[in-house]
């Protein structure tokens, strides 16, 4: 029956249905299939909602609209700025302020793909004109925004904590070591990159110019102040700190930068909720499939086929990362989440790991998977965003894809890289 479900998610994607229908078709197979004669077909609907009723939820559009808000603002703007006035003038200081802005941009959005339109979007001109290669600014775009994901608030963290019931506060500060990691080795491959291919740097900007940047880069910067410090000081949870991040995010661009009127506002929100819409039907679908292969026990007979069973910690956080980087390249982060997390749940309580670290490995893997060729979400949000066809787009990314793999496995070899902070903070 295992067999039976999985061809037929294969068979209607290969049809061309979106992924709800293939999670709610292998649903109902598996359903009728183990219970057919014993539980009503209510059920499924029942599971359906009970998916999307989890309050943490609530934090996923908020964090959209905030970062829609800011998107079509000019709060990426006066972070580019800032970086560009303390780097620009160092050999690759452009790349590296494009890798440094898709981080700070991260801690405001959340969203990989919001990244590469906000940073990747007017950065890669200046860069074109600089002398860098169309390929490395893609590439550097697509996989800086992978930061993004890592960097609280992630979107992709909150529907992990929700599916696996982890605390959302430590996997948000978790995220924080291995997002700096990320960062730092992105920022010596670019200084490499335009040394070898001598790349000329800007002038050196003067004290003056940087107060002034960072003058008006303070608005924007309360981001993770406010996300980071209200959630650890305890004054307000992730939930809180979502909507609170929307009422900034509006009182920023719209009364204090006056980027935007509140007749753009409606806008902006049915935009948030078509893609809110898309989330939630894709977590109610999930947690129906799920609820169907856990209770027909399909996890356990999958990882012991798999000789899983018995492994230690490490080779089972080897096949999580295995698994989810291979998933992400062919189908959307947050769907693979919503059908891998409850396939490897058992075994990651009977080895004990911590589902924080768990979490965080997950998050890189879909991250990576995201930006990574065939079909991995990012890399045709740049299609769109830079017009440029496909082969020329991933063209520049196995650089990057390596060094991101070489994070993957220094947090496994070394967990306090994101348990450190975590453990600062909680324990």
């Amino acid at each position: 029956m295992t067999t039976a479900m999985l061809s037929l998610m294969i068979v209607l994607l290969l049809l061309g249905f979106p992924m709800l229908i293939p999670l709610i078709g292998a649903a109902l197979l598996g359903f009728f299939a183990f219970f057919g004669g014993m539980m009503k077909p209510e059920i499924i609907i029942q599971q359906m909602i009970g998916g999307v009723k989890p309050s943490a939820l609530i934090a996923v559009p908020m964090f959209i609209l905030a970062a829609d808000i800011i998107t079509k603002g000019h709060s990426a703007d006066r972070l580019l700025d800032l970086v560009m006035r303390f780097v620009g003038h160092v050999r690759g200081g452009l790349a590296v302020t494009t890798a440094a802005a898709c981080t700070l941009f991260g801690a405001v959005s959340g969203s990989t793909q919001a990244t590469v339109v906000a940073i990747g979007g007017p950065l890669r001109p200046k860069m074109l004109k600089a002398g860098y290669k169309d390929s490395f600014v893609m590439a550097l775009a697509i996989n800086a925004s992978d930061i993004a994901f890592l960097i609280p608030p992630s979107i992709g963290m909150i529907i992990y904590g929700v599916v696996s019931g982890t605390s959302i506060a430590e996997l948000f500060i978790a995220g924080i070591g291995p997002g700096v990691l990320i960062l730092m080795m992105f920022a010596a491959y670019s200084i490499v990159y335009a040394t070898i291919h001598d790349i000329p740097t800007d002038p050196k900007a003067t004290w003056g110019e940087r107060l002034t940047a960072m003058r008006r880069a303070i608005w924007p910067l309360g981001f993770p102040v406010i996300i980071i410090g209200g959630i650890y000081g305890g004054i307000f949870s992730p939930t809180e700190a979502a909507s609170v991040s929307v009422l900034y995010a509006f009182v920023l661009e719209v009364l204090i930068f006056r980027s935007l009127k509140v007749s753009d506002i409606p806008a902006i929100a049915l935009s948030t909720g078509l893609i809110t819409a898309v989330v939630f039907i894709l977590v109610g679908a999930g947690a129906a499939f799920s609820w169907t292969i856990s209770f027909a026990q399909i996890p356990q007979a999958i990882l012991g086929a798999l000789g899983l069973a018995e492994a230690g910690p490490t080779m089972v956080l080897i096949a999580i990362s295995i698994a989810f980087f291979i998933g992400c390249m062919f189908v959307d982060p947050i769907v693979v989440i919503l059908i891998l997390v409850p396939i490897f749940a058992p075994i990651v309580q009977a080895t004990g790991l911590d589902p924080v670290l768990v979490g965080t490995i997950i998050t890189l893997q879909v991250a990576i998977g995201s930006a990574t060729p065939p079909f991995g979400c990012d890399i045709f949000t740049a299609i769109a965003i830079f017009r440029r066809p496909y082969m020329d787009v991933i063209r520049g990314t196995p650089p990057f894809i390596i060094m991101l793999l070489t994070a993957s496995v220094l947090l496994i070899v070394f967990p306090q890289i994101a348990l450190f902070l975590r453990d600062l903070a909680f324990r």
